[in-house]
């Protein structure tokens, strides 16, 4: 891995780290978490007190595929009975698929 790549992930890891240190997610509202790889994006919806995950959903890269992702999470979401998370941005910036996926998953009808 080239310098530039380590910086990016060490940048992102502390984000992460600062982030987590203040948001928790109960069963009650959990925590909405999202990964980007080069391939897939995934979103998970996680209790951070039972250490468990409620529901999880991957799709392709992309914006459209994310906006998708994010409804489809808030369809599997709402047949569990919860409509209120904490958006957990993973240390990314607020744009693009991460953007998509939030806005997808509240036209789905989660309430963040």
């Amino acid at each position: 891995m080239s310098n530039k790549n380590i910086k990016k992930t060490e940048r992102r890891t502390k984000i992460r780290k600062r982030i987590r240190s203040t948001i928790k997610g109960t069963s009650d509202r959990p925590r909405l978490s999202i990964f980007k790889s080069n391939k897939y994006t995934y979103l998970q919806l996680v209790d951070d007190l039972a250490g468990a995950t409620i529901a999880a959903y991957k799709t392709d890269t992309g914006v459209e595929n994310a906006k998708e992702a994010g409804s489809e999470l808030a369809k599997l979401a709402q047949d569990k009975g919860i409509n209120k998370v904490v958006f957990d941005r993973s240390g990314y910036k607020y744009h693009g698929i991460v953007k998509a996926a939030a806005d997808g998953a509240r036209d789905g009808g989660l309430d963040f």
